[in-house]
């Protein structure tokens, strides 16, 4: 699998350790920063990470910040990129099942790197439940995007 990675400074620390991992599973990133600890702004990693996303250019993002809200908040801006905050398996595992979601984010300095990693292997592996009931909701999201969902009577 090919994964875009992007962190500010926060998220740092934790992008070292599952970065080297993802590589050993066999898949290739492509590491948009930071590159180190000074001070950097959440918004500018997330556009880069959930614009090639979206373009297809790889097949899933991963973005870390102090929290993982910031960066979802910033890269579910771009068209097309669906991201979610997963602070545990569960929350993962759904994320990728119910809602088709495209990026991960999650918090530095709400989980530690063991359960970063357990996380980010429940994601990796997890596809989109094809059931009606999710891809018509997740069709409904889209449509919010476009600016075109029809009222339900």
């Amino acid at each position: 699998m090919k994964v875009a990675l992007g962190c500010d400074h926060a998220g740092r620390p934790l992008m070292a350790h599952l970065k080297p991992w993802l590589e050993a599973q066999g898949h290739t990133c492509i590491d948009h920063g930071a590159y180190d600890d000074r001070p950097s702004d959440y918004p500018d990693y997330a556009r880069v990470v959930a614009e090639s996303v979206a373009r297809g250019e790889v097949d899933t993002g991963v973005l870390l910040c102090g929290t993982g809200i910031g960066m979802s908040l910033a890269a579910n801006k771009v068209r097309g990129a669906y991201a979610a905050v997963c602070h545990d398996e569960y929350s993962a595992a759904m994320a990728r099942a119910h809602t088709h979601a495209n990026i991960l984010t999650m918090g530095a300095r709400v989980v530690g790197p063991g359960l970063a990693l357990s996380i980010l292997a429940v994601w990796l592996r997890t596809g989109f439940d094809q059931a009606e009931r999710h891809v018509r909701r997740t069709q409904k999201v889209r449509d919010i995007e476009a600016g075109c969902l029809a009222k339900e009577s």
